[in-house]
């Protein structure tokens, strides 16, 4: 089943690498068939946030998170892509994030994660679990975590490793479970 899979990037950082990674998990979700678009804070140059999407009059909201609204509401599940920055998670991914709520609910998250050692980010992803759950859009129980990210992809952007496409497929079916369960649990109705 073609899924809606957005994935948020979290660095505007000018030298980032992990942009490598997201356009790469991007690209491996549409081969998968689903409708995967990249969502770049660089591209989109969020405002820092002041007031929630909900929180603006009705067409009263900028542009951009217009955009992202319609988007998210369309989705089946989110796939984040989060740098560790000094253990932690990057404010640009925290402020992509902290515009919506309710686009959430009901959809499931997986998290990627990479930093230049060899931990590949997971103190990041662990915060970004708990960030996840409050928003309600749980995290799928795998991490795809990407270490020593300056090596893993190469100057076409393409993985260094064969095992890294060999787990990135583990990881997706386990994305595309949830997302099919909970699209089918959505279309029943919700909780509340």
């Amino acid at each position: 089943m073609p899924l809606t899979l957005p994935v948020l990037y979290g660095s505007v950082r000018t030298e980032r690498q992990g942009i490598v990674l997201a356009r790469w998990i991007a690209e491996a979700l549409r081969a998968r068939g689903h409708d995967a678009p990249l969502i770049d804070p660089m591209e989109r140059r969020l405002p820092l946030l002041d007031r929630m999407y909900k929180e603006y009059k009705p067409d009263e909201a900028p542009p951009v998170l217009r955009e992202l609204a319609e988007l998210y509401g369309q989705a089946d599940g989110f796939v984040l892509v989060t740098g560790e920055y000094n253990h932690g998670v990057p404010p640009a991914l925290k402020n992509l994030l902290d515009h919506f709520l309710e686009e959430y609910f009901w959809r499931p998250s997986a998290i990627v994660s990479y930093s230049a050692g060899g931990f590949g980010g997971v103190r990041a992803a662990m915060q970004l679990r708990a960030i996840v759950g409050e928003l309600g859009m749980p995290s799928i129980p795998s991490i795809y975590a990407v270490p020593k990210i300056g090596q893993a992809f190469d100057d076409a952007g393409r993985p260094t490793d064969a095992k890294v496409a060999t787990r990135f497929d583990r990881f997706a079916r386990e994305l595309e479970w949830y997302a099919e369960a909970l699209k089918t649990k959505r279309a029943a109705g919700v909780p509340y």
